[in-house]
C-alpha cells in the first residue's frame, strides 16, 4: 500500500485529494459502519503511488505507508480492512466534502484532537 489516509481526515473529509487522483482510488464509504470513521480511504490495490493526493490534502492526513507517524500506524491496517469488509458498491469516488478549505486554526485543533504533533 503506497499511501494511507489517516484519522486526521475523520469528520473533515475535504475532497481535494479525490479530485486529483488519476486512477480514482480514493473512496468514501456510503454505508454506516461503526468499525470505520467517516473519512476517505485509498484502495491499496488500485493506488499507483503517484503521490498526487498528498500535497492536496489541507488536513495533512495522507502519508506514504512507510512514513505514517507511529500514532497513526493502526490506520494503515484500517485502510486495508475497510476494502475487505465492504463490497465495491458500498463506496463512492465522488464523496461529499464534510469541511472544505480549513483554516490553520482548524487544522491545528484537528492535530490536537488526535494527539498529533507535526
Amino acid at each position: 500500500m503506497p499511501w494511507v489516509i489517516t484519522r486526521l481526515c475523520a469528520d473533515c473529509q475535504d475532497t481535494a485529494c479525490v479530485k486529483v487522483c488519476p486512477v480514482d482510488c480514493i473512496y468514501g464509504l456510503t454505508v454506516e459502519d461503526t468499525n470505520y470513521r467517516k473519512q476517505l480511504f485509498i484502495h491499496p490495490e488500485e493506488c499507483i503511488n503517484c503521490a498526487a493526493c498528498e500535497p492536496e490534502c489541507p488536513w495533512g492526513a495522507i502519508f506514504e505507508d512507510a512514513s505514517v507517524p507511529e500514532i497513526f500506524k493502526e490506520d494503515t491496517e484500517i485502510n486495508v480492512n475497510v476494502f475487505q469488509a465492504h463490497p465495491k458498491e458500498e463506496f463512492t469516488t465522488t464523496p461529499t466534502p464534510v469541511l472544505e478549505h480549513p483554516t490553520p486554526e482548524q487544522i491545528e485543533t484537528n492535530y490536537k484532537k488526535w494527539g498529533y504533533q507535526k
